[in-house]
């Protein structure tokens, strides 16, 4: 009889960590997940669920070996905090090997070994950190979320221009809850997962152009795509209502899309979850929805 592994999700309160829990729960009930999380006043829905809460802080690291003990896979979910988040990985690495952790699972960037994306040099960092602990681990490499495009579609529809940095790059994005299913899959999956590296994205990709095109289609209100100069896409995107940092991280993902960085056409993730990525229309129909 196999024995029933006991998993562990960090940032269960998160968008990404929220989804994965609940799927784990309704799809597998007899497995014990634990969700892991900075304030627990904050996980009442993942405990109604079934889900065990326990504190887990990356920059607490004293206390991070205690709440994975008994462990048996950990999905490391990327921290948010940019510029701190190699630190706070090899935080939780280094606690998971102490506690005997089976398997990591951490959720990367899309080719993180050889993309252009400037994001993705804490990623880089810690599949270093993985390797060279020397933990049990497997690569979830994820293409963008479709709803990184919520915003900019909702005042595309409004004004009638898409601005965007990205030229005719294309783009494999899939929605968050797309990643997630594949994270339970890859968790649950009774085949050996350590050393694998999934390439995740989207299996249709798109340009602005396509974008502007879908949304003028829904919408019934031209919208043209607008490629700008960086720094004027920047100024654009601040003028929406988004801090300057969030508009200069959101330019350095268009710049990456434009140099192919967002690309994808491998198919994993679909083969991973058993059917097509959500697609690009409905995103839009989502976006358009929430005016």
């Amino acid at each position: 009889m196999t024995e029933i592994p006991t998993l562990a999700v960090t940032g269960a309160t998160g968008q990404l960590g929220r989804i994965v829990v609940r799927l784990l729960r309704e799809r597998h009930p007899d497995i014990k997940v634990i969700a892991l999380v900075r304030d627990v006043a904050k996980a009442g829905d993942l405990a109604a669920l079934g889900a065990e809460l326990r504190l887990f802080d990356y920059d607490q690291p004293e206390s991070l070996q205690g709440a994975l003990e008994g462990v048996d896979k950990l999905l490391l979910i990327s921290g948010n905090a940019v510029g701190e988040r190699e630190r706070q990985h090899r935080a939780v690495i280094d606690a998971a090997k102490a506690a005997n952790v089976g398997l990591i699972a951490y959720t990367s960037v899309l080719r993180a070994s050889e993309t252009s994306l400037p994001i993705a040099a804490e990623h880089k960092a810690t599949e270093l950190i993985l390797r060279g602990v020397g933990v049990p681990h497997v690569l979830l490499r994820h293409g963008w979320y479709l709803e990184n495009y919520l915003f900019r579609v909702q005042a595309a529809a409004k004004d009638g221009k898409l601005v965007h940095c990205a030229g005719d790059g294309r783009i494999s994005a899939a929605a968050r809850a797309d990643y997630a299913e594949a994270a339970v899959a890859i968790l649950t999956s009774p085949e050996s997962q350590a050393g694998k590296i999934y390439e995740l994205a989207g299996s249709d990709s798109f340009t602005f152009a396509d974008m502007a095109a879908e949304t003028t289609r829904q919408s019934g209100r031209s919208v043209v795509a607008v490629d700008l100069p960086k720094p004027e896409f920047e100024a654009a995107i601040v003028a929406i209502g988004l801090p300057a940092f969030v508009a200069a991280l959101i330019a350095k993902s268009d710049y990456g899309a434009r140099e192919g960085g967002l690309f994808d056409d491998s198919r994993t993730l679909e083969r991973v979850i058993g059917r097509e990525p959500t697609p690009l229309h409905q995103m839009i129909t989502s976006a358009l929805s929430g005016i």
